[in-house]
């Protein structure tokens, strides 16, 4: 494939879905005048995250969406020929999921319903239970949504997939437990960048690394949304403040490049990992 121009958004999205859905649609418009081809937008950016992890107020939790709903038709309709990844919370069968869809015009490419979660977060969402690549304009892509990616088989499944472009959606907030003086000091600051870099340069692939900006109830969101190359280099970013991080890139060029000589997909020893899938307690 040819170059593609890809934008990954660091933006503060709340509870008022209109309000993200309109302000999602000029993003969207601009990206597209400045040739977006794909355009990664943070883990609930319509109806928002929980207000907290240890004990989040069910009485006030994200609205619930439905897939084949008028907001993600909204957002269809904006994206015309641009491929689209966006984060929202999804009502299925009575229950609810921290979940993302990648649309283009013509509709729902794949969808993923987070697996992975931390601390509280079960008293909100149900958890999802599979990782799936799909086509989409822009090459084989597969998606995370923050937690996930702490996990590097997440990334790793999504790869052997056969994804050569792995979006990551976060809402990914500082540290709860040990509060920094600044954003960029904080633990959590220097995990989210370590695993953005160690899960594309393991499974050579580009990563693309979204998240969310500002405060929600007791969280404060990091930021730094950023492009990561198949070797593990940081091609673009946003910092801490709100943002679009772009980047022209010939992804299949690069991956194959990045694979020449080490193939680390083709290089694994399955036999030697037996406790991977065993479902054996750690001791």
């Amino acid at each position: 494939m040819a170059p593609i121009r890809i934008g990954s958004l660091a933006a503060h999205f709340g509870r008022d879905v209109q309000r993200a859905v309109a302000k999602i649609t000029t993003i969207i418009e601009t990206a597209a005048r400045d040739g977006i081809d794909l355009l990664v937008l943070p883990d609930a950016s319509l109806g928002g995250y929980i207000d907290s992890l240890r004990n989040p107020d069910v009485s006030e939790l994200p609205p619930t969406l439905d897939i084949d709903g008028p907001e993600l038709a909204a957002i269809m309709a904006a994206a015309g020929d641009m491929t689209v990844c966006i984060g929202y919370t999804e009502l299925s069968n009575g229950l609810r999921y921290n979940a993302a869809a990648c649309v283009t015009g013509d509709g729902v490419l794949g969808s993923h319903r987070k697996v992975h979660q931390p601390i509280g977060e079960s008293l909100a969402y149900a958890a999802g239970d599979r990782f799936d690549a799909f086509e989409t304009p822009v090459g084989r892509m597969g998606m995370l949504i923050d937690y996930d990616k702490t996990f590097p088989e997440s990334a790793r499944t999504l790869a052997l997939d056969g994804a050569r472009i792995i979006a990551a959606l976060s809402a990914w907030p500082a540290s709860v437990t040990d509060r920094a003086s600044s954003l960029p000091n904080d633990r959590q600051s220097r995990l989210f960048d370590l695993y953005d870099m160690a899960r594309a340069a393991e499974n050579q692939v580009v990563l693309v690394s979204s998240n969310q900006t500002g405060v929600m109830g007791s969280l404060r969101f990091l930021g730094q949304a950023k492009i990561v190359g198949p070797g593990g280099d940081v091609l673009a970013k946003t910092w801490s403040k709100g943002g679009l991080a772009v980047c022209d890139i010939d992804v299949d060029a690069e991956v194959d490049r990045a694979r020449r000589v080490l193939h680390h997909l083709d290089e694994r020893r399955v036999e030697s990992y037996p406790n991977l899938l065993d479902g054996k307690e750690i001791r």
